[in-house]
């Protein structure tokens, strides 16, 4: 005799309380799982009859043994709430299945069975392929998806971000260059209807577009490549005074000037590693250039090179001291004729020798020399600057000792080429 509250297969008489398939067309007819996949027939039930699965609460998908308690019913509302909720949100797909999980037995259950198990070893490949094509723009370009690796944000307080306006997730600006370029493409919209020309007055338009961002781009890196934010906001003269540089020299300041079209094609780095090298390759050519006379002179070893160099410095000075003598001679000589008219005026102590020369050629006095040159080199000066400036000479300079004295000033390194 069956016992009382057991269900058994009418086909094999095999328990099927915790599991069972019952037919919805033929009454007291319900199968095992073995028979009902073997496709059983008796007496007026079919195999292509309806079905409902009976589900007693005790049937387990995976196993007692390996799942730890959880029923068939469980795993349904598993499914269910994970298809709700989302993978992650393990907080409220254990409150959908009630208070019998908690939710670190929710994502432990779901990680162990159906992602790492035999399930999910099954239908997730170990490679999961690419399916998403890029049709915005080539890789690489400024609508492209792909440009997943932005540059890091720049290193400033958040005063001064607020005093840039500088977004600093978004490595942003609030006031873009170019602010209304979106305009172009914010009401854009490819239609069926379009023809051929709209179609392309649309491409156009995009095209536009990306010409726009691609400049916003180059000028944002122009600005971190030469450090312009920092300029910007004082940082730089702190950083000067902590990291000395070797000093610039007057040629080198010249051919940074005659090179400053190609600032932007390079770098900062790159610009400053470029007239380093420039630099080098001086020092190494001097050094050449002084190889090169030691080997003239017979000296084929570094260790001669320093007895050579205090020889040649000793006939320097001696040289040096026979002219200084000779000259001082005939100045002691010739000074009486030669500065008679003006070395008793006010002024003549501050002249050089050239200058007492030019005053006694010219029959000008000290004082009025001196006049003049002051007012000459200072409008040279605010010419260079940029400040208009109206030649204030003195009356008594005529046009035939202006051009003197202006050739004298330019020859002798006072005021350039340029402004005489």
């Amino acid at each position: 005799m069956a016992e009382l509250g057991k269900k058994y297969c009418v086909y094999c008489l095999a328990e099927v309380s915790p599991l069972r398939f019952r037919c919805t067309e033929c009454a007291d007819i319900e199968l095992c799982p073995e028979c009902f996949s073997a496709g059983a027939e008796i007496g007026p039930h079919r195999r292509w009859h309806g079905y409902q699965l009976v589900d007693g609460g005790r049937f387990t998908l995976w196993g007692a043994e390996a799942e730890g308690g959880w029923s068939s019913r469980e795993e349904q509302l598993l499914l269910d709430a994970i298809e709700q909720f989302g993978f992650g949100n393990w907080e409220d797909m254990a409150a959908h299945m009630g208070a019998s999980r908690t939710p670190q037995e929710v994502m432990e259950h779901y990680v162990s069975m159906y992602i790492h198990g035999n399930l999910g070893k099954a239908c997730i490949p170990d490679t999961i392929p690419n399916r998403v094509t890029d049709h915005t723009c080539p890789s690489g370009g400024p609508l492209s998806p792909s440009l997943t690796t932005p540059l890091p944000p720049l290193d400033i307080s958040v005063a001064e971000q607020q005093q840039l306006g500088y977004m600093p997730l978004r490595d942003d600006y609030e006031i873009e260059y170019d602010q209304d370029a979106e305009t172009l493409i914010s009401g854009l919209s490819v239609n069926y209807d379009d023809d051929d020309v709209e179609i392309e007055l649309k491409r156009a338009h995009v095209d536009m577009y990306v010409r726009k961002l691609k400049e916003r781009q180059r000028r944002k890196n122009i600005a971190r490549d030469y450090n312009l934010v920092p300029a910007f906001l004082g940082k730089d003269k702190k950083d000067k005074e902590k990291a000395p540089k070797r000093k610039i020299t007057k040629e080198e300041k010249e051919l940074r000037l005659k090179l400053r079209p190609l600032y932007q094609f390079m770098s900062c780095k790159e610009f400053e590693d470029f007239f380093e090298n420039m630099h080098k390759e001086r020092i190494l050519r001097a050094k050449i250039r002084e190889l090169q006379r030691y080997r003239r002179n017979g000296i084929t070893k570094m260790e001669e090179s320093a007895e050579y160099e205090a020889a040649r410095h000793k006939r320097e000075k001696r040289k040096e001291n026979k002219n200084i003598a000779s000259s001082k001679r005939g100045k002691e000589e010739g000074k009486e004729g030669e500065f008679a008219a003006i070395e008793n005026l006010p002024g003549f102590e501050l002249l050089s020798d050239r200058e007492k020369v030019l005053c006694s050629s010219l029959n000008l006095s000290p004082a009025r020399y001196v006049t003049v040159k002051t007012i000459i080199i200072k409008d040279h000066l605010q010419k260079r600057q940029g400040i208009p400036s109206k030649s204030r000479l003195p009356s008594y300079l005529d046009k035939v000792l202006k051009k003197r004295i202006l050739n004298f000033l330019t020859e002798s390194g006072w005021i350039s080429r340029d402004a005489s």
